[in-house]
């Protein structure tokens, strides 16, 4: 049987989350209806994408029966409000990440997702990548020895787009696009906690950071570097440095399709949209929503590969990151 999504909001992340879906086979996942705000734009996305049902709330999408799953595509303020309508309803939720504002917020969803007997994914995609999964299986069989440090980069000049500036809309370098930086390192790293965090960074007037540099101490010497923008471009790289050789992500690190290991370059295409995209590699989306569907059937409540622990261990180190560099949200006060 088919999962069946719900899809709330009908915003560009959404768009390109509903064509990844697309190119699953349709006896696996199915997009069975769309919620947003604006009831005109909802109808416009349902007509897109040929998706039966339409909601001009969230709510009235929370009481459909025949959904298995809701993907958020929200704006970050809103994702704490709106998973908690969904998960309180009994829906099974992957949110876009960041998975909500601070710890404070992943900690009431996490709550709320255990208490609702839920499944529940910060939808980091990255970790989904087939190129990803091949890093993991790298390291687990020491092809590159110890890991003593992994820098990562995410810049590019979005300074011109809301969401990415201003705070009322959850906006800043670190929060939009260096949590890819981040949730890297903390894979290689296979979650660990680092022993220290330690953060520099630039602000707009809008009072969010422009750019940071991030710097992670881990046990037995091992270290991290993070740089994120909003302004610039970065190489958009990331590299893995061991006492055996390294890997490296050549480009695009926040959605890998290529990887050079030890000097020798392999591919790992993602699937042509059946409708043009807004983002780099968004049919990459796919893993994460196969991921979804196997994590139900098997009937779990989260994600080995993302897991809630996972989140909240991302989401301490951005607060930590934040406090040092001076940003601070409205929901860090409440």
């Amino acid at each position: 049987m088919a999962t069946r999504w719900g899809i709330c909001s009908a915003g560009q992340i959404s768009h390109d989350f509903t064509v990844a879906l697309k190119s699953l086979p349709p006896e696996d996942h199915q997009v069975v209806a769309v919620a947003a705000r604006s009831f005109p734009r909802a109808q416009d996305f349902a007509q897109r994408h040929n998706i039966p049902r339409v909601y001009a709330s969230y709510e009235d999408l929370a009481k459909d029966t025949e959904v298995d799953v809701v993907y958020v595509g929200t704006i970050h303020p809103s994702h704490l409000p709106v998973s908690l309508l969904f998960m309180n309803a009994k829906k099974n939720v992957l949110c876009e990440k960041p998975l909500a504002m601070n710890l404070r917020e992943v900690q009431e969803m996490v709550t709320a997702a255990k208490l609702n007997s839920v499944f529940f994914m910060e939808a980091v995609w990255t970790r989904f990548f087939p190129a990803s999964l091949e890093i993991s299986r790298l390291l687990a069989q020491g092809e590159v020895g110890e890991v003593k440090m992994v820098r990562a980069d995410f810049g590019t000049p979005i300074a011109h787009i809301p969401r990415s500036v201003e705070k009322e809309l959850g906006g800043g370098a670190l929060l939009d696009i260096g949590i890819y930086c981040l949730q890297f390192v903390l894979m290689v790293f296979d979650g660990e906690k680092p022993e220290c965090v330690q953060a520099t960074g630039v602000c707009l007037d809008t009072g969010v950071d422009e750019a940071m540099v991030v710097t992670l101490k881990f046990s037995r010497g091992r270290m991290a570097v993070c740089r994120c923008s909003v302004t610039m471009a970065l190489p958009n790289d990331a590299v893995i440095s061991g006492t055996k050789g390294s890997i490296r992500v050549p480009e695009h690190m926040w959605c890998p399709t290529s990887l050079v290991v030890n000097g020798k370059e392999t591919q790992y295409p993602v699937p042509e949209p059946y409708l043009p995209i807004n983002f780099t590699n968004s049919t990459g989306m796919r893993y994460e929503a196969e991921e979804v569907r196997q994590c139900l059937l098997k009937g779990m409540k989260e994600s080995l590969r993302m897991s809630l622990a996972d989140s909240a261990l991302l989401m301490e180190i951005m607060d930590e990151a934040r406090r040092q560099v001076g940003v601070t949200y409205i929901q860090d006060c409440q």
